[in-house]
C-alpha cells in the first residue's frame, strides 16, 4: 500500500463522519472530517511528515519554517519539520495565535519564525481558506514571505481558488473527492 492510499484508509477509519453538520464556514455538509484524529496518530504523523516533506520538495519551495493557525495546523507542521531533518535543508515549526497573547512576550506567532524567513503555511482541512488566509496574513504582517500552501485535505469547495486567486501556490496531500466523498447527497 502507498503513503498516499494509506493517508486515504486513516482519514476515513479516524478522521471522516457522516451526518449533517455546521462547518466552520457556516455551511452545512453531510461529512465532516476531524484531520485532528488522524494527523495526531502516530501513523498519521510519520505519513502526513513523509508526504508533505516530499511535496515541498518536489514544488520546488525551500522554506526555513512550516506553520499555520492553531490548532488543526500544528500537528502537520510538526509532522513536516520531523521528517525533514537529516535532509539538507531541514524546516523548523511554528504556531500561529488566533488571538494575540495577553502575557509573557505577547506573540502572535509562536515557535521557530522570524522576520524575513520564506515559510509554508499548513492546514489540516481546506474548506473556504479563510484559516490559511488569516495565517498568511500573520505571517506577511509579521515580515515573513509565504512560498506555499500544504493541506492534508482539500474539501474542493472552493478555498484552494481563492488562495490560488490570492496569488498562493497550494498542494493537498488528498481530496474529498480522492476519500470518495464527492459524490455525497
Amino acid at each position: 500500500m502507498t503513503d498516499a492510499e494509506s493517508l486515504r484508509r486513516l482519514l476515513l477509519e479516524r478522521s471522516v463522519e457522516r451526518g449533517d453538520f455546521v462547518l466552520a464556514s457556516g455551511r452545512r455538509s453531510p461529512f465532516y472530517i476531524d484531520c485532528r484524529r488522524s494527523t495526531m496518530s502516530a501513523e498519521g504523523m510519520v505519513l502526513i511528515g513523509r508526504m508533505g516533506w516530499a511535496a515541498i520538495q518536489r514544488a520546488g519551495w525551500r522554506p526555513s519554517a512550516v506553520g499555520g493557525l492553531t490548532m488543526g495546523a500544528d500537528p502537520v507542521a510538526y509532522a513536516v519539520a520531523a521528517a525533514s531533518f537529516g535532509s539538507q535543508q531541514p524546516v523548523n515549526a511554528f504556531s500561529v495565535r488566533k488571538q494575540l497573547k495577553e502575557h509573557g512576550t505577547g506573540r502572535l506567532i509562536e515557535g521557530n519564525f522570524r522576520s524575513g524567513d520564506q515559510v509554508v503555511i499548513v492546514e489540516d482541512v481546506i474548506t473556504t481558506g479563510d484559516s490559511a488566509l488569516r495565517a498568511i496574513g500573520s505571517v506577511q504582517d509579521a515580515g515573513g514571505r509565504v512560498v506555499g500552501v500544504l493541506a492534508v485535505v482539500d474539501r474542493q469547495e472552493g478555498g484552494r481558488r481563492g488562495l490560488e486567486a490570492a496569488g498562493h501556490s497550494v498542494i493537498a496531500l488528498t481530496s474529498a473527492s480522492e476519500l470518495g466523498l464527492g459524490d455525497m447527497p
